[in-house]
């Protein structure tokens, strides 16, 4: 299902498009095997239906055959910063990528900004900023290793540090 408009980009179908917003546009797309499309745009990441926005999607890996994306999930607000963990990876099989694989990867890791791993009491803890479409500034959130308890006081009070820290570092 190749659609080329003059032999250069192909054309997403319009029974395919999904609901974009006005200022939404689409960065490339590909066929999934279920009949479905997978649409990146410059907001986000479409797949049944929803988009996911960059800056909520953890990890996008292209094995070859199926695009996986691993949304990130909010576990907790505090001041200044988001605790957010790994949701469930979506398994994406599409039948012709063309593009798609590379403008996830490109749109993922730019939304990226400044990640430090910090050693913290019984396990560990990935500080990083992110960059959302649309909002002024970034955005900072941590991802503790697993077995950390990201509820112990101490545990709290020196990620609130770390967070400290890696903002004034700016």
């Amino acid at each position: 299902m190749k659609f080329r408009l003059f032999g250069g980009r192909r054309v997403l179908p319009e029974e395919h498009r999904p609901d974009l917003a006005r200022d939404e546009r689409v960065l490339a797309w590909a066929p999934a095997a279920d009949g479905d499309v997978v649409v990146a745009t410059n907001l986000g990441l479409w797949w049944d239906g929803t988009r996911t926005g960059w800056h909520r999607i953890d990890k996008a890996v292209w094995d070859g055959e199926h695009l996986v994306v691993t949304p990130g999930e909010l576990v907790a607000e505090r001041a200044g910063y988001q605790v957010v963990a790994d949701g469930e990876p979506v398994r994406l099989k599409l039948t012709d990528p063309d593009h798609l694989p590379h403008q996830v990867r490109l749109r993922v890791t730019g939304s990226v900004r400044h990640p430090q791993h910090y050693e913290l009491p019984g396990g560990g803890v990935w500080v990083f900023a992110r960059r959302e479409v649309g909002v002024d500034g970034l955005t900072w959130a941590v991802r503790y290793d697993r077995g950390t308890d990201g509820e112990d006081p101490a545990v709290v009070a020196a990620t609130d540090q770390l967070v400290a820290q890696s903002q004034g570092d700016l």
